[in-house]
């Protein structure tokens, strides 16, 4: 089926790859509670987004990665939430837009898949019913056309039989399915733009997979954008274009796929990518977990916030707001006082030509 058949709502423009269709400026979310400590979840979080690219953001629970989703999609709370900085959507600022002109946006042009089908799915409405309202909320089609368009949707999607799951409701569906009917209505009216919170993290191996897969399809036929917001690294590797690390509110690393894989420079990176399991390691070799838990931080304003958590943390670290900086070829840049040293050039014969790089500050 072709990208044009997806739907019959208004065609969206020709990409242009070299605009920016997503830009977050300094992105700061607070939330305060009265009697409590203002937590700050986000932190002055900075990255582009550029037509058919994907872009990932990985860090562990508490890094704030979700709640920049939500801040993009502008569903966090009114009341007990502070949100500062800019985000710029085709040039048009989502912070300062009334809620009339979101509401067009969101479904049409930026949709976002969840991390949780069974919660995000309305349990007591069929799925049907769920598909077509995108459809005749940002498309000009009847009820039937409609119907028409989200079954076939389900089938783009690899539901099997989808006319009769219309009918069904989400509990009836097994997780994979229901994790499949949040993808069919989030690229119903072809938006510019996907993000997607962990939409693998409560399925098996097996089913991750085919959704991976069914993801990289669909964004590819659609020439859509994606935000793939995760923990697993895994995922990055097979999928994403660029990768935003996060912790603690901050992003402390970002580079392209291959260069971040390749020379990981901020410790926690390091550690992320030490941890995973290797088909190559030695038989018995114990894993290499990073040691506490992303509770053990500091504040920003005083030093490094992996520090209490970091095997290479001196008194050097306590340096207030460290940068994001420039580092090594293309776009790469990270946040870290003692950075893992790249490998020592090489020179015709192969030999290493001179001391690995010494560690600098970045200040």
């Amino acid at each position: 089926m072709s990208r044009d058949t997806l739907t019959r709502g208004r065609p969206r423009p020709v990409a242009n790859r070299d605009e920016t269709l997503l830009e977050v400026d300094d992105l700061s979310v607070t939330f305060t509670r009265k009697g409590s400590t203002s937590v700050h979840a986000v932190d002055g979080v900075s990255f582009d987004v550029k037509p058919g690219q994907i872009v990932g953001i990985v860090g562990e629970s508490g890094s704030g990665k979700s709640v920049t989703s939500l801040a993009v999609m502008g569903l966090l709370p009114k009341r007990g939430v502070q949100v500062s900085g800019q985000i710029r959507y085709r040039g048009q600022d989502l912070l300062g837009i009334g809620a009339k002109t979101l509401n067009d946006l969101r479904g049409r042009e930026i949709a976002m898949v969840f991390q949780d089908p069974m919660s995000s799915l309305n349990p007591v409405i069929p799925v049907g019913l769920q598909v077509t309202e995108v459809l005749l909320r940002h498309s000009d089609v009847s009820r039937a056309e409609a119907r028409e368009e989200a079954t076939e949707l389900l089938r783009r999607c690899g539901i099997p039989d989808p006319a009769r799951r219309l009918k069904e409701y989400p509990h009836q569906l097994s997780g994979g399915m229901r994790q499949r009917a949040l993808i069919a209505i989030a690229l119903a009216c072809k938006p510019a733009l996907l993000i997607c919170d962990e939409p693998t993290t409560a399925l098996d191996v097996t089913i991750q997979a085919q959704v991976l897969e069914l993801l990289k399809e669909l964004v590819s036929d659609l020439d859509t954008a994606m935000i793939m917001i995760t923990h697993d690294l895994g995922v990055v590797a097979g999928l994403c274009d660029f990768v935003n690390v996060m912790y603690s509110g901050r992003v402390v690393e970002s580079a392209t796929r291959q260069e971040l894989f390749a020379h990981p420079r901020h410790r926690y990176t390091e550690g992320l990518l030490a941890s995973i399991p290797r088909l190559d390691s030695p038989r018995g070799e114990p894993l290499r977990p990073i040691r506490g838990t992303p509770r053990d931080v500091v504040s920003w304003s005083q030093a490094c916030a992996f520090a209490p958590r970091c095997d290479h943390a001196d008194d050097s670290c306590a340096t207030p707001d460290l940068a994001l900086l420039a580092d090594g070829p293309g776009d790469h840049r990270m946040r870290c006082v003692h950075p893992a040293p790249l490998p020592a050039p090489t020179d015709a014969s192969g030999s290493t030509g001179g001391a690995a790089p010494t560690e600098r500050a970045a200040r």
